[in-house]
């Protein structure tokens, strides 16, 4: 299909340039042939006084040549028209001829672009066109190409990390259930151990589950997915986290200071509650005992921002921007939760049209503010 189409294109760009050459042969032609035409000359009778002998013998010899001169003029006349007929034909064959060549030439940078294209596969997103020449339509197309492809092997390599990072989070609490099953089976009184085996396999299972939960609601949010969209107030979401997380907090001996105004923005309940669920879960369980949590707010014209910030060690802020993706922890322990806490923040509040931001306190600890629509701004858009 694709050579079909490639052929086509070619023979209407060689059309095109015959019947234009053609064109300007037959005009070319036809001027020459109006000139040569219009070039002939009578010969007059001789003026002044009439001859008293030999009158009629010049007369008649005048007719004589006068029409041998006609007859040459026609005879020159069907000569240049065949010629211009064979012309014609020859300028026809040739037109062809070199309208092919030049469309060959025309659609040249095209070709190249096509077999180059198809040479990359995914395994081979790296490679690019890479075409030079002067900044034209084929450079600019080439150049868009090579833009889709940086964007497409970016996505790749996302995804690929994802699945196998989500292959290790997966990985990790069933090899612990199997682990402790043949335990459990191994010792000489299996039903005795029943209860201990399934309070450690119910604990496994509700973190598979709290990991395909998160893969949902991440695959949700970085689809748009905001047909229940609707006026949520941001205040009572931080209100509801905060009970929800209050044992937690206490066992930890945190101070929680909250000075948040009502802050109203449009979007998908769910997800909003999910957004500030997992900010608030964050700011609790990667804490310090005896540290603290400030949760404020700031509602100007046609934003809504979220600011949780916590208390801590110094962290690195190459080391805190990787938290935004997928399975990104602090440090090398990957024993705790999935990872996918602020991946989500992020992804939620870009379907939102909204943006995450992580910034290490250079006294410590983690500055994190969640940027919204305002609700009037959400509505009017």
């Amino acid at each position: 299909m694709m050579g079909q189409r490639s052929g086509t294109v070619r023979w209407r760009f060689t059309i095109l340039y015959a019947v234009v050459f053609l064109l300007s042969g037959i005009g070319l032609l036809v001027l020459t042939f109006l000139l040569s035409g219009g070039s002939s000359t009578t010969v007059a009778p001789v003026g002044g006084q009439p001859a008293q002998t030999g009158l009629a013998a010049a007369e008649s010899r005048i007719r004589l040549l006068q029409e041998q001169l006609d007859t040459v003029h026609q005879q020159q006349t069907r000569q240049l028209l065949a010629g211009s007929v064979a012309a014609l034909i020859v300028m026809a064959a040739v037109s062809l001829l070199l309208g092919r060549g030049l469309a060959q030439r025309v659609l040249r940078p095209l070709r190249l672009i096509t077999r180059a294209t198809r040479r990359i596969s995914a395994d081979s997103l790296d490679q690019r066109l890479a075409v030079t020449g002067p900044a034209d339509e084929v450079k600019d197309l080439a150049d868009t190409i090579d833009g889709l492809l940086e964007r497409l092997e970016a996505s790749f390599t996302a995804q690929r990390r994802f699945v196998a990072n989500a292959s290790h989070e997966l990985r990790t609490p069933l090899a612990t259930m199997r682990a402790s099953l043949d335990v459990a089976v191994a010792k000489p009184d299996p039903a005795g151990s029943t209860l201990r085996l399934a309070d450690r396999l119910r604990t496994q299972l509700d973190r598979v589950d709290h990991l395909l939960d998160g893969f949902l609601v991440l695959a949700r949010a970085q689809h748009g997915a905001l047909a229940d969209a609707a006026p949520v107030d941001l205040a009572d979401l931080v209100a509801a986290a905060l009970d929800e997380r209050s044992a937690d907090a206490q066992s930890k001996a945190l101070t929680v200071t909250v000075d948040l105004p009502s802050m109203t923005t449009c979007g998908s309940p769910a997800l909003l509650a999910r957004l500030v669920g997992n900010v608030v879960d964050n700011a609790v369980t990667h804490n310090e005992n005896g540290g603290w949590i400030k949760i404020s707010g700031v509602a100007r014209e046609g934003e809504a921002v979220l600011v949780v910030e916590t208390g801590g060690r110094v962290l690195d802020q190459a080391d805190v921007e990787r938290l935004m993706l997928p399975f990104e922890r602090l440090g090398a322990d990957r024993t705790g939760s999935a990872g996918l806490g602020l991946s989500i923040v992020a992804s939620v509040a870009t379907a939102h049209d909204g943006r995450l931001e992580l910034l290490a306190r250079p006294e410590g600890g983690l500055h994190v503010a969640v940027t919204l629509p305002a609700a009037v701004a959400a509505v009017s858009a």
